[in-house]
């Protein structure tokens, strides 16, 4: 790395590529968490959270209250994968829980996939 180049952005902080916050991981540990299903803290944070980066131990303070993957996401300012991968991290480790909302998340996905579909027709 030359003298003139930064690794910091004024603005946005540090700068980290996704692949590097998940480790190159695109998928979650176990079952993939819906759009709209609920995260919430499961209150132990002691020994499960031994070695954890920023980006985990932010998305574990974010959950205090129930949030959807989705407002996850947008509060963290990460994208929406990398929040999957990190929140299945937090879930495997017992951190927080996930509540499937009703209807589960396939029927959600095909409702997007849907709207999607008639937005490229226009």
């Amino acid at each position: 790395m030359t003298g003139d180049e930064q690794w910091l952005d004024r603005e946005a902080g540090p700068v980290v590529r996704p692949y590097a916050v998940t480790r190159g991981r695109t998928r979650p540990p176990g079952v993939t968490v819906g759009l709209i299903d609920l995260v919430v803290s499961a209150g132990r944070h002691s020994a499960g959270a031994r070695g954890l980066g920023p980006e985990h131990r932010r998305l574990l303070g974010l959950c205090g209250s129930s949030i959807t993957l989705a407002d996850l996401a947008s509060e963290a300012d990460l994208p929406l994968g990398v929040v999957r991968v990190l929140v299945g991290d937090l879930q495997e480790r017992g951190l927080v829980t996930v509540a499937a909302q009703a209807g589960g998340s396939n029927q959600d996905e095909n409702v997007l996939r849907s709207v999607l579909d008639g937005l490229r027709t226009l």
